[in-house]
């Protein structure tokens, strides 16, 4: 008799799908001590035909033989319907929002990186000057200055709170970037900062510092809506992890920021945020909000989000800084899941070492997120990057998306004392990651497609989430495993790159690279080092000729930010690769003019 592994890896499967319905549907029940067996269970769903095979086989790209289609669908009911008995039937099961899978991606352990071993973070010494006399200097000032115009008194936070405040009411309207303000709890937060600073009890450079997160973060008593229609007035009853900290660092809470719906690009509910470089165009997301309120000074700093691109891409077309947490650094409890693999929190700000005083504030692991990790950030402000390797690919420096911004950025870091060296990745069908997030986007809004919640989203377009989630319904699992295999290949060859060089400086929106060092988990920084012109608004969205987006003539001048891409866990090189390209570019300073 042949062993039951025998028969699976023999016997074909069609075949032993019909011989499992026959058993389940004639045969008598087993004698004591039989082991149960694939293909025995009782019939359950709608009736499969070998038509309902060969249009699905349209969908997975696979062909199967008339006669396998036929053994196939009368197999179906017994040998895999069964397996859909969570979803659907006497045994569903709904799974809790915040139950993340029992697999957990860990970066570094994946490819055996060494990572940084101690803690160090020394910030620029002040003194910074004078505080300014008008209050748009103060409100453009980076937060290195804020906080010693805040420590030594010269500011007091509830005055720059007002200030911010006052900003909002004048500018929000253009911008749509907030979605709540939160005007009472920051003058009580502000006031009581400056009272604890006046007592002697400094917390830190965030002491007293207004500032505003994406609206995915919970915030206990205060709206939380993910930019989507059925939660507008959701209230959750405790803090994300990253908003318990920055109140632990004494921060003030002005608002929550927009975020396009469930985190996919710049519309939200209350309608598109746009870009106060360019008001006429949308500010980019999914982190809109965060990108157009730092940019336009209605903060001192922000929180955003990345799965794909939600930090990288706002903060290039807003002029902003963007930093990129490595995967892991950053607990996401109380943050909105849309992959669980993927999903990153990280600082918005208007200079490089803004990023870096944030990340130190919110860094570290937290019970309630299964990816969170212990690590260490060495940073040193100023710290001289003579000598450093940077990779860069020759090809993608010369076409489409790179400009002559990131060209020069390169010619830059040589003159900067680092070593240009040349990198390549192998020519792989990176885009084929994308199963992954999708995947794990239709499992994390699952009930919402299943009770028509998506169909209350303002996009209904066919690059919005609503139709990629139902979409991902037919993606293969077995594509979903083999995607994951290329991703710790991919990885791999990351580890191959990085080890050659310190830091990767890449055009900020190159498909290749956001997709690979997403998936892996490399830590990325993006800032603006200089202008490009553009003849037409820009989207994020797929070009609609019905509604064609706005010319001009004169083309406009708009900042554009490169990317450096770390090593896993390394922020602190990239941070500080990134203040020396911030004092040579000497473009950190300008400000959009009507804002």
């Amino acid at each position: 008799m042949k062993s039951r592994r025998q028969f699976l890896t023999k016997t074909p499967i069609g075949l032993m799908g019909v011989a499992a319905t026959l058993r389940a549907q004639d045969a008598p029940a087993p004698p004591p001590g039989a082991p149960p067996t694939f293909g025995s269970a009782p019939a359950t769903g709608p009736a499969v035909s070998a038509q309902t095979f060969a249009e699905s086989e349209k969908l997975m790209q696979v062909t199967l033989t008339p006669t396998q289609r036929d053994v196939a669908a009368a197999s179906w009911p017994s040998a895999m319907a069964p397996l859909a008995a969570r979803r659907v039937g006497p045994h569903a099961l709904a799974l809790p929002d915040a139950l993340a899978p029992a697999s957990v991606w860990n970066p570094a352990q994946a490819v055996h990186a060494s990572i940084p071993a101690r803690d160090r973070f020394l910030r620029s010494a002040g003194p910074v000057g004078a505080l300014p006399a008008h209050d748009e200097d103060i409100a453009y000032a980076p937060v290195t200055s804020l906080s010693r115009w805040i420590e030594s008194r010269a500011l007091t936070s509830e005055r720059l709170t007002r200030l911010y405040l006052d900003r909002i009411h004048r500018f929000d309207p253009r911008l749509r970037a907030f979605i709540t303000v939160t005007a009472d709890h920051a003058l009580a937060r502000a006031r009581q900062a400056d009272a604890e600073i006046a007592a002697g009890h400094y917390r830190g450079p965030l002491h007293g510092m207004p500032y505003g997160v994406k609206d995915l973060l919970d915030t206990a008593g205060i709206r939380t809506t993910w930019g989507a229609e059925p939660l507008r007035d959701r209230v959750p009853v405790a803090d994300a992890a990253v908003v318990a900290r920055l109140d632990a660092a004494g921060a003030v809470l002005l608002g929550k920021l927009s975020l396009g719906a469930l985190a996919l690009n710049d519309v939200w509910f209350g309608g598109q945020t746009m870009n106060p470089w360019l008001p006429q165009e949308g500010a980019s997301g999914s982190s809109a909000g965060p990108g157009a309120a730092t940019a336009a000074a209605l903060v001192a700093f922000s929180v955003g989000s990345e799965t794909g691109g939600s930090i990288v891409s706002p903060s290039m077309r807003c002029g902003v800084t963007g930093l990129r947490p490595t995967y892991g650094r950053v607990a996401r409890t109380g943050a909105m899941t849309l992959c669980w693999s993927l999903d990153k929190l990280g600082p918005m700000t208007r200079s490089v070492e803004d990023a870096m005083l944030v990340l130190a504030a919110i860094t570290g692991p937290d019970a309630g997120d299964v990816a969170s990790v212990p690590s260490h950030l060495d940073f040193t402000a100023g710290a001289a990057v003579k000598g450093l390797k940077v990779g860069y690919v020759p090809a993608w420096m010369n076409e489409d998306p790179a400009t002559d911004v990131d060209r020069a950025a390169l010619a830059m870091l040589k003159s900067l004392g680092l070593v240009p060296t040349e990198v390549a990745l192998p020519d792989w069908p990176y885009d084929t990651l994308d199963v992954i997030l999708f995947a794990e986007a239709a499992a994390a809004f699952e009930e919402w497609v299943s009770r028509g919640l998506v169909d209350q989203l303002k996009m209904q377009v066919p690059d919005a989430w609503p139709n990629t989630f139902r979409q991902s319904r037919f993606l293969s699992a077995v594509d979903l495993v083999q995607a994951d295999r290329l991703r710790r290949q991919v990885a791999l060859e990351m580890a191959r790159v990085m080890a050659e060089v310190d830091l990767l400086l890449v055009p900020s929106l190159r498909d290749d690279m956001l997709t690979i060092s997403n998936q892996t988990g490399h830590p990325s920084l993006t800032l603006r080092t200089g202008f490009v012109s553009v003849d037409q608004a820009r989207s994020d969205w797929a070009p609609d000729p019905a509604h064609p987006l706005p010319r001009f003539d004169p083309p406009r001048q708009v900042p554009h930010g490169v990317t450096l891409i770390g090593r896993l866990f390394d922020e602190g090189t990239i941070a500080q690769v990134g203040m020396a390209m911030e004092r040579a570019a000497g473009v950190a300073s300008r400000r959009p003019a009507e804002f």
